[in-house]
Order: structure tokens, then sequence, then C-alpha cells
């Protein structure tokens, strides 16, 4: 008891730092931002009420223009008369007179220009919809739209088609990614184009809030050359605000579980081009929701069938901050920063691979101490040549601790032992990734119709610990090293506006090594570490096309044969719930996509959106993971072959800018082509089997419903809903089971309610997730959290020079 009420004090003394940090910060940068005169801003709409995007907006002789919200703001704006003007294509000219005495907000709608109209079609694309008409099989989306929901990238992500996350638990779970059946290290993750393979678990999507993005790009199957990596399914690229604004955005939100959520964000750039940005931000959660279960007294052995019980040891929190400082629009660079990201997590265990397994005081720790090194420039020593170098290395440790010899029950009751000995495996081992990452990119375009690119990611991974409980022993001196490069080239050909045509090739390679146990007696007291060495090399290629029958309708295919080599994780396992496995080949895939996107609206006030893709995969040495013999881990594993056939569609909706609609569907059949298996005499049972533990059809439905200017100009109201549906699916291999699906239907009904004050300034949001409190699964039907409300307060501000 002491041990735990002093982590509880030692814990308190540091969380009251984190906050006292983080409000210092937040004063500093509201000071820099904060302006002696006053501010204008407000929102102009064009004649249909939608916003008018890249309206220049004049207020004497200061210019600004309008943004994807069609807002305008200037700072600073000392007291007296005005003239503002308003100018927009296909818009009649506005001028008027403003009396400037106190902060103020003027919102103006626009009148259509009749003969400008009618000489000339202009067509405004915000960055999102410049992404999704791209020849991939790509999908962007607004995240800056999200910035007041309670959402971490994830289940931001898990509301676009092709893509399910698929969580072990709640707040810092252990969490799957599929992207059109691809799961797991298959769909490499990027921040701004920097491979994230190297961020430790104190810097993942299921932690990072939603504020730190702009937008989210999602490139499904093939993955252009500019994101150098061995993906096999696809990539997801977070984009983060990239302005030379000064801005500071602060919230915090308080839910069901104890669940403690707060984010800054803020950035100061001075006229000479001096720049400071902050990212910071915080989670904690006790998780202890509901679960349904069949529970054993360890003390009694007495059997409790259909137990409803609260999980007990699940809490998670974690803290990041990451600063950079730096200089923009100089003539060496176009940005260089330095920067270092530091963050820590704490992580209890709940359960194992299954819920039968079940613990009470096993947990984990992790720490983030990345520098880092960001330049670009464009027209570089030529005209069209522009270079974006990145560079970072994780000093983090993580450290897995099992030093009870206990076994817990879901009561929360245990039994205790004599001797050492821990809940799975008694630990105490501490180790550094050590990971570092090297990226270089080269863009060249001599004219508008041709483009090269060079691109360049080399990593590093060299794994040492120790184990205090162990000190002796010869595992953990074993070396867990990988080295891997990949290299690619592109050549991209847009000879008019119809047609878009790239080329790309690339070349990975890996070296890996670690040691393994020899007996060449087979006597277990003849055992010795053999150094085990791999070297892989694999080339990839691939195209993508795109042709436009007119500015709204785009038909997109493309193909890649890629390549994935084993990770670290999958070779050296994670010391919680996956084995390692270091005779693991490498995956190969065919991936081919058809793409098709329509927009149109009609009488200028209803816009719709249609697409849909279909996709095709055929990957051999595929790397899946089952349960070990005793189903309290994962093991990595290698299948001949699996291929997938499906696609997805989604349509879209808005009227004005009052109501929007959607809804996407995803299907994928994967199947087992390995006809024959090890040990096995004939056809295998489940050759031709759907593979099992994934699902094959789901999909995602949302309505929003926008009043502006409720009760006073310039707020606005939403309410706003989703729907999560998940068909039935197999657990286990369909032709060795029963014939009836394992998982049931799930639906997750989500809703939320949003009140922005002085446009955008101020906001409150109150969002109820699962609201029927369904019994929700996922990894080996692992339970979902159960109903949870969530209250969240938001106060963005910016500066426009």
């Amino acid at each position: 008891m002491y041990c735990f009420n002093h982590l509880q004090h030692i814990r308190k003394q540091v969380t009251r730092k984190y906050y006292a940090t983080w409000g210092l910060l937040l004063i500093g940068v509201h000071i820099a931002i904060a302006q002696t005169g006053f501010r204008i801003s407000g929102t102009v709409t064009d004649n249909t009420g939608n916003a008018a995007i890249g309206a220049t907006v004049k207020l004497d002789n200061r210019i600004t223009t309008t943004d994807e919200n069609g807002v305008y703001e200037f700072q600073d704006v000392p007291g007296g008369s005005y003239l503002l003007t308003i100018a927009h294509i296909g818009s009649i000219l506005l001028e008027r007179q403003v009396t400037v005495n106190r902060q103020l907000t003027e919102n103006f709608n626009l009148e259509e220009d009749i003969a400008y109209i009618d000489e000339v079609e202009v067509f405004g694309r915000t960055k999102v919809e410049e992404v999704n008409r791209q020849s991939y099989n790509v999908t962007a989306i607004k995240a800056t739209a999200l910035h007041n929901s309670t959402l971490d990238l994830s289940h931001a992500l898990d509301r676009v088609s092709g893509i399910r996350v698929r969580e072990t638990g709640g707040v810092g779970s252990n969490f799957n990614f599929s992207l059109n059946g691809f799961s797991g290290n298959r769909v490499k993750f990027f921040i701004d184009g920097i491979p994230m393979d190297n961020f430790g678990s104190s810097f993942q999507i299921n932690n990072i809030p939603i504020n730190l993005a702009e937008r989210i790009e999602v490139y499904k199957g093939v993955v252009p050359i500019w994101l150098g990596s061995d993906a096999l399914g696809g990539a997801v690229n977070i984009v983060t605000a990239s302005n030379t604004k000064s801005y500071l955005d602060v919230s915090y939100s308080y839910g069901s579980f104890n669940t403690h959520r707060s984010v800054i964000n803020a950035g100061y750039t001075a006229r000479n081009g001096f720049t400071i940005q902050v990212n910071a931000f915080q989670n904690y959660s006790d998780n202890d929701y509901r679960v349904q279960l069949d529970v054993a007294d360890i003390n009694t052995g007495q059997y409790y069938p259909g137990q409803t019980v609260r999980r007990f040891h699940d809490q998670y929190h974690n803290e990041t901050i990451i600063a950079n400082v730096g200089v923009v629009n100089r003539p060496f660079a176009d940005r260089l920063m330095l920067g270092i990201a530091l963050g820590r997590n704490y992580k209890e265990i709940q359960t194992g691979a299954r819920m039968v397994s079940t613990f009470g005081a096993w947990h984990r720790r992790g720490t983030l101490l990345m520098p880092t090194l960001k330049y670009q420039k464009k027209d570089l020593l030529v005209t069209g040549l522009d270079v974006t170098v990145n560079a970072n290395y994780n000093f983090g440790k993580e450290q897995n601790i099992d030093t009870l010899f206990r076994r817990y029950d879901w009561f929360g009751n245990y039994k205790e032992f004599n001797g050492n000995g821990g809940e799975r495996s008694r630990s105490l081992y501490k180790y550094g990734n050590n990971n570092g990452l090297v990226t270089a990119t080269f863009n060249y375009a001599p004219t508008e119709r041709h483009a090269f690119t060079l691109n360049n990611v080399f990593s590093t991974f060299d794994r040492k610990g120790f184990d205090r409980t162990r000190p002796q022993s010869e595992e953990y001196a074993q070396p867990q090293l990988t080295n891997k490069n990949v290299l690619g080239v592109g050549y991209k050909y847009d000879p008019n506006p119809h047609w878009s045509v790239s080329l790309f090739g690339k070349f990975i390679s890996q070296y890996a090594k670690t040691g393994r146990l020899f007996s060449p007696t087979g006597d277990w007291n003849d055992e010795y570490y053999r150094e085990e060495v791999k070297r892989t090399s694999k080339p990839g290629y691939g195209a993508a096309v795109s042709y436009f029958f007119s500015p709204n309708l785009q038909l997109k295919a493309s193909y890649e044969r890629s390549n994935r080599l084993p990770e670290n994780e999958d070779f050296f396992g994670d010391y919680e719930n996956l084995e390692s496995n270091f005779d693991l080949k490498p995956e190969s895939s065919d991936n081919a996509n058809l793409g098709i996107m329509y927009d149109f609206s009609v009488n200028r006030h209803h816009r719709f959106s249609l697409s849909g893709n279909a996709i095709y995969r055929y990957a051999t040495d595929y790397i899946f993971y089952v349960l070990n013999n005793n189903q309290s881990k994962l093991v990595a594993q290698n299948l001949e072959g699996v291929s997938n056939l499906g696609g997805d569609a989604e349509v879209r909706y808005s009227y004005k800018n009052r109501l929007t609609l959607g809804a996407n569907l995803t299907y994928q059949n994967i199947l087992n082509r390995q006809k024959y298996e090890p040990n096995y005499t004939g056809v295998s049972p489940v050759y031709k089997d759907r593979m099992p533990n994934i699902p094959f059809l789901f999909g995602n439905a949302d309505a929003s419903v926008f009043f502006n200017n409720f009760v006073k100009a310039g707020n606005t109201l939403s309410i706003g809903y989703n729907l999560l549906y998940v068909h039935a699916f197999y657990l286990y291999w369909p032709s060795r089971g029963s014939g009836k699906f394992d998982v049931p239907r799930q639906l997750a009904h989500d809703a939320n309610i949003v009140y922005t004050l002085q446009d955008g300034r101020y906001n409150i949001a109150l969002e109820c997730k699962n609201l029927t409190d369904a019994l929700l699964y996922d990894n080996y039907s692992l339970q979902k959290p159960s109903r949870g409300f969530y209250l969240k307060f938001r106060y963005f501000i910016t500066a426009l020079h």
C-alpha cells in the first residue's frame, strides 16, 4: 500500500509540473500573439451561402484572403474608420465603411456577377480536394473540421472508407490498422511525409489528438514515391499546419472512465522569418468500463457465467511535447527547423490476446527523446528543383514490469505464490530501440508537363536492454539489430489537363542480426546462442494514370508490385503480446486499383460527391498473426498466398453550409491461397477459406446540421451523428468451425453537439460514444468501451501578418 500511495503521489507531482509548464507556455504564446489594437474577423459567403474560398479582403492598406471556411481576420487594427473591400471571382465587388472601436465581427454575403459568370466558369478547390484528384487511389479528410471533437487520429481514420481500426481496449490500447484488408505494418504512417516507424509507444496514432493535424491523406494500395517506404497495403500521411501565422489552439476534455485529454498547439512567426512552434498533448484514462464474460473465482474455483464486471487494471496516460525552432521564407531555406520531441507513457495491461488471460499488476512504461531536423527549399540552385531533408533519432526507452507472482480473476481477487515469478514471465526488462532515420527527397520539374522524383529513406534499429531480475541472462545480451534502406525514383507526365501519368520504381534492402539458441546434440544441457544474419533485397515498381472526362468527373487506375520486409517487432517480439520469429520471409504483393470520382451540384445549393474504387491484391509470403499454443500471445507466420478482391464506395451530400450527409461501404473478400500445409497430407482444409478474425463488410454513415449565427452573429450550433456498421465475421477458420459466424454484427452510434462562438474562437462540444451501450468487439473478441459521455472546451486564436 505504501508503494502504491508513493507512486500516486509522484504521479500527481509530475502531472502538476506538466500542467504548470503548459500553462506558462500558453500564457507566453498568448502574450506573443496578443496585439495592441483591435481584431476584425468574419465569414464571407457567396450568393449560394457557401464559403467564398480565396476571396481578397482589403482593409486600408492591409490585405488578406479567406481560408477554406471563408474566414478572414485582421489583428492589431488601431481604432478609426476604414473602407473594407472584398473581391472574389464571379462576385460583384463589395465595399463597406466600418468603424473600429472594439473587437469586431463582420460577416458578408457576396452577390453573383452574372456578366462575369456568363463569360467564364471557374473551379476553386481546397487542398483536400486537390489531393483527392491525384492519380492514386487516395482519400483525404479535412482534420480541421474535427478539431472540436475528442477524437484521436485513429478514430478519425476509422470513418474513412476501406479502413478499420481494431483496438484491444480503451484509451492507449494496442490497435490493429487495416486498409482494404491489409493490416498491421503493411500500412505505413507518416507525419508531414516523415515515416513514423521509430517514434515509439509515446507517439502513435491512437494517442495523437486530431488537433495536431490539418488534414489526413490515405493512400490505398499504391503509395507515391515521395513517401519512401516498403508499405505493402497503403500509407497514411498526417499533414500538420504549415502556415507562417502566429496562433494558439488549446483544448481540454473530460469524460467517462475518468478520461482527461488536453492539447496545446502554439506558434509564433516574426516578420524576419524566425519561428517557434510547440505542440503538447496529454491523455489519461482509468479505462474502467464494463465488460461481460464468464468469471471463475481464483480462490474458490466457483464459476459465474455471464457476469458484468469492470476492468480494474487498465489505467493509461501519456504526455508529449514537441518543440521546433528555426526560420521560414529565407533565401537559403523555405523552412529550416531544429526540434525535440519529449514524451512518456504508462500502460497497465489488463488482458492477454484473449480475455481469459487476466492481469492485475503487470504494466509497461515508455519514454520518447528524439531530436529532429527539417529542411525544405524550392528552386535550389536551379529553377524547378525542390529539396526536402529530414533526420531524427529516438533515444527513448521501453520497460516491461512483471514482478508479482500472482494470478488474478475478473473480480480483482488474486492468489499469491511463493518464490520468484510473474503474472506471465517475471521481468524488469528495460530497453532502448535506438531508432535512427534520414530521408531525402529531390523533385525536379523542368516544365509543367514533366516532373522527376528521387527519394531515399535509411533507418536503423538496435535494441539494447537489461533485466535486473535476470542479470546473468544471455538472452538479453543477444543482438537485435536491423538496417533498412528504401530507394525510389519516379516520373510524372501531364500531357494536357485531361491526362496524368506516373511511373516509379523502388529498391529495398535490409540487414538483420540476432542470436538464437542452438543445440548441436539436441540436449538442452548442450545449448548456446549462435549469431544469425539475414540480408534481403527486393525491387518493386508501379504506375498510376488518371483521365478527366470533365473537371468534375475523373477515372483513375494504378498498379504496384510492392514488397514489405518483416518489421523489428516481427523479428524480435514486443515483450508484451507478440512473440519473436526470425524465420519470417519478406512479403510481396500485386496491388491494382480502379476508381471513379464525380462531383456535381443542383441549383448551386445542393452538392453531391460520388466515388467508388475496385481493388485487387495478391500477396505471397503473407505475414499474419495467430495465437500461440497456449493462446496467450500472438506470433507472426508466413502464408504462401493471400488474395483480396473487393471495393469501397462513398456518397456525400451538402446543402449550402447548413447540412451534410454521407455514407460509405467497404467489402473485402480475403482468401487463403496456400494449398498445402507443412506436415499435412493432401490439400489444406482451409484452402480458399476466408481469412479469420478479419471483418469483410463494414461501413459508416454520418449527418450534421448547422445553425449559423445561432443566438448571435458569428456563432454556430451543430448537431452531428455517426454510425459504424460491422457485419458478423469468423473468429476462426470457417472450415474448421461450426459454419456460423463467431463475432456478431455490430452497430455503434455516436452523437455530438458543438457550439462555436466568435467565428470559432471559443468552442464547446458534448459527445456521446456508443450511444446504445452496445456490446462491441474487435481483436479476438476483446470488448471495446461501453457508453461514454465527453465534454470538450477549445480556444483558438490566430494572427495574420
